[in-house]
């Protein structure tokens, strides 16, 4: 049985930092392009980033240049360097496939004050 498990969410200021963190279980990932999405009320889930097997990364572009994504070999584990962080960042974030499972984990919140 697959699952996502995102982690890592929280407060910060505008310009702060934060790292997520998403443990995949339950098949080999190893050959998924991985990504993460975010999503915020009324509104449709977006991706965010997404990273290659062979380490090829892509972002959008309300995010390049601040977020980073980086994944361990098997794809268990992927994560989300975000710095420069803006309130329009606030959303919840999820890790997936790209393109997605029907599967989805419960999120993990950022909030990025004022």
């Amino acid at each position: 049985q697959v699952q996502l498990m995102e982690s890592g969410g929280g407060l910060v200021q505008t310009g702060g930092s934060l790292r997520l963190s998403c443990a995949a279980s339950g098949r080999y990932f190893g050959r998924n392009v991985m990504g993460w999405y975010r999503q915020t009320p009324g509104k449709q889930r977006e991706l965010v980033a997404s990273m290659a097997p062979a380490g090829g990364t892509n972002y959008a572009d309300f995010v390049m240049g601040r977020f980073t994504i980086s994944r361990d070999y098997a794809g268990n584990t992927v994560y989300l360097q975000m710095n420069s962080l803006k309130p329009e960042d606030t959303a919840v974030y999820y890790c997936n496939t790209h393109p997605a499972l029907a599967v989805w984990g419960q999120g993990t919140q950022v909030t990025v004050s004022v």
